[in-house]
Formats: C-alpha cells, sequence, structure tokens
C-alpha cells in the first residue's frame, strides 16, 4: 500500500491534573526528519517519541507539537535566600539608626525582589504524566499513518488512471509505427531516385542498404516495449509496501526519456501530438510521485 508523504494527525488525553495535546504535520522530504516542540521539562522523552513516531512514518518531514496544561505541568517551589535577606535587614537597621527613621522594615518590596525570593521549577515529571505523553504520542502518529494511507490510496487510484492513458496511447503509437517507417522510406527513395537520375554509376545494392538503415533509424517499436515494461513496473510497484516514492520517480524519468526519443525519431505530426499527450499525463504523474514516501 502506497503511503502520502502529508498528513496530519492528532491526540488528546488528560488526567485529574493535566491536560495534553499532540499535534503532528507531515509534508514532503527527501528524508525522515522528525522535529518536536515541547514543554522543557518533556525534553528527556524526546528520544523515546522520536522512535515512536518512526514506527509509523519512514520518509518526510514531521512537525509535532505538544501542548500541556494544568497543575502537572511543572513544579514549582520558593526558595528564599536567607544570608542575603538577613543582610538587606541588618542594612536596614544599620540605616534607620543613622537616619532616625521609624518607617517599618520593607518586607512586601523584599518578597518580590528577585535575588531574594525566586520560584524554582522542578524537572520531575509524574510517572503517570511520562506514560500519558507517550500513549498520546503514539495515538497522534497512528492518526497521522491513517491519514497518509488514505490519501496514499487516492494518489495510488489517480497514477493509475493515468497509467491506464498512458496504455491507449502508446496503442495507438504502436499503430502508427509502421506507417512512419514506410513514409521515411519513401521520402528516402525518393531522394535516392533523384540523386541517380543526375549520377551516372552508383552501386545500387549498396544504397537500398543505407536507406535500410536510415528507415530502421526511424522504427520506435523497442521505445514502445519498454514504455510498455516501465508501466508494467510502475503499476506492481504501486502495490508494494514501504518506501517506493524513490523508484516511482526513476521510473517517471525513463517514461520521459522514452517519449522524448520517440518524438525526435518520429517527424510526424499526429505522433509528436499524442507524445505531447504522453508528456502531459507523465508530468501530472511526476506531481504525484513527489508526494509517496
Amino acid at each position: 500500500m502506497v503511503m502520502s508523504m502529508t498528513g496530519y494527525g492528532r491526540s488528546q488525553k488528560e488526567n485529574e491534573h493535566s491536560r495534553l495535546t499532540v499535534e503532528m504535520r507531515a509534508v514532503n522530504h527527501r528524508f525522515c526528519e522528525i522535529n518536536i516542540r515541547m514543554p522543557r521539562q518533556l525534553f528527556f522523552l524526546e528520544d523515546r517519541m522520536k522512535k515512536c513516531i518512526s514506527r509509523y512514518v519512514n520518509r518526510g518531514k514531521i512537525d509535532v507539537f505538544l501542548n500541556l496544561q494544568g497543575e502537572g505541568t511543572m513544579k514549582r517551589s520558593l526558595n528564599v535566600d536567607w544570608n542575603l535577606f538577613h543582610e538587606y535587614y541588618q542594612l536596614y537597621e544599620e540605616m534607620a539608626e543613622m537616619t532616625v527613621s521609624s518607617e517599618a522594615f520593607p518586607l512586601d518590596k523584599l518578597l518580590i525582589h528577585e535575588d531574594v525570593v525566586s520560584v524554582q521549577e522542578s524537572d520531575e515529571v509524574p510517572e503517570d504524566l511520562e506514560s500519558m505523553v507517550l500513549q498520546t504520542v503514539e495515538e497522534a502518529a497512528q492518526q497521522l499513518a491513517k491519514m497518509r494511507q488514505q490519501e496514499g490510496s487516492a494518489l495510488t487510484n489517480d497514477m493509475k488512471e493515468r497509467l491506464q492513458r498512458l496504455t491507449v496511447y502508446v496503442k495507438q503509437l504502436r499503430d502508427l509505427a509502421p506507417e512512419v517507417q514506410d513514409l521515411y522510406r519513401d521520402r528516402l527513395m525518393k531522394k535516392v531516385d533523384d540523386f541517380l537520375a543526375l549520377r551516372a554509376e552508383i552501386d545500387e545494392t549498396r544504397l537500398l542498404t543505407e536507406v535500410a538503415v536510415y528507415a530502421d533509424k526511424s522504427d520506435i517499436n523497442e521505445e514502445l516495449t519498454r514504455i510498455d515494461s516501465h508501466i508494467t513496473q510502475f503499476n506492481d510497484i504501486l502495490e508494494e509496501s514501504g518506501v517506493v516514492g524513490r523508484k516511482l520517480d526513476f521510473l517517471v524519468q525513463e517514461l520521459n526519456r522514452e517519449a522524448n526519443t520517440i518524438g525526435s525519431k518520429a517527424n510526424h505530426l499526429e505522433i509528436s501530438q499524442i507524445v505531447v499527450n504522453i508528456k502531459a499525463e507523465l508530468e501530472k504523474i511526476r506531481e504525484q510521485v513527489q508526494n509517496v514516501e
């Protein structure tokens, strides 16, 4: 089953303390690249999350977003620098004595002084939150894989329809191939007759052999046979599972090469029009292949 490289997955879980939302967006990429944006206290789970996602994704750029809300997001505590507090208090008493001040000690101002009272965040993550994160990531990855599979099925159907059109075009070219050779041979023979009329002695047998050789160069049957073979291979690969995008891309290049060869060989209006149609279908197939994993 062909997989698309584009897709979206989302999952959400919550417990009595926290709510976690995981979103994944996948786009085309030559390799497998997973980028995760998450709260700092979950950094230690990054490798495990990537391994989990890699079980469902072989190729593509995956952006993962973790949104964690609630009490379980980060344990916070107040830290008081008592040494600094005592120094401030001692300094206040000395200044009050020197200035004969009766003002009360400004405790409220010291409470908001970051050097005296600071908020510390703990890196500890509750076990239930850790398991919830991994489960939510896996469920989002499953949703992503499901969507990629659905899009892959749509891509497969579209490409098969276009391959069927190519098969029809190949049959039309095969029907026209003898006519092309005959026309090419007739044109050469006319040139030969005109040439013989002006020359006295020429090895006619050798000349006719040369004509036959040049006529064979207009034969497009070999190219048509290779196109048929490539179409068969393409259809077979569409039934495979795993990473097949690069194989399909190679076959599209080969099909284009054969079409170009036919176009250059056959100096024939109808064949040229069919080749244009073939290349138009191949361009559409190439665009779809860029989305295949």
